[in-house]
């Protein structure tokens, strides 16, 4: 099998705030759009949001619950991703912080109330994965 794409559908009734939020703060373009479902896309990221009163089926009706999933955006500066974010007058839901394990990430929830996370890797602290991986202390 190859894959042409990959995406999940976020189904929710706030389509025209997600687009907007998407195109407007993260960089993103629509690809497609109908009344009931809207295709996003940038930089090899994709990303689509479906009403629940779509024509559609599977997935159901269901309207995302906002638990259980998180979208990961991997950035080359998310210092710089999160400044420009402030400066748009957004507010994160989790502040820029630099991981133990070797990140430096930021989050917030999207209209739909997904959890996305701006993640940069960096070097891990001293020891960290260790244990995970074998070395000392497993």
């Amino acid at each position: 099998m190859r894959f042409i794409d990959r995406y999940p559908i976020i189904v929710t009734p706030k389509l025209a705030e997600c687009r907007d939020f998407w195109t407007a703060h993260l960089g993103f373009a629509v690809a497609f759009e109908a009344d009931w479902f809207i295709l996003l896309q940038a930089d090899g990221a994709t990303l689509a949001f479906m009403s629940p009163q779509h024509s559609s089926a599977p997935p159901g009706p269901e309207v995302f619950s906002g638990q259980g999933m998180c979208f990961e955006l991997q950035v080359d500066d998310a210092a710089a991703a999160f400044e420009t974010f402030k400066a748009a007058g957004l507010r994160a839901d989790y502040d820029l912080t630099r991981e133990a394990f070797g990140q430096l990430r930021f989050g917030f929830f999207d209209p739909s109330g997904l959890w996305v996370d701006v993640v940069e890797q960096v070097e891990p602290a001293a020891g960290f994965w260790d244990r995970y991986m074998g070395g000392a202390g497993a």
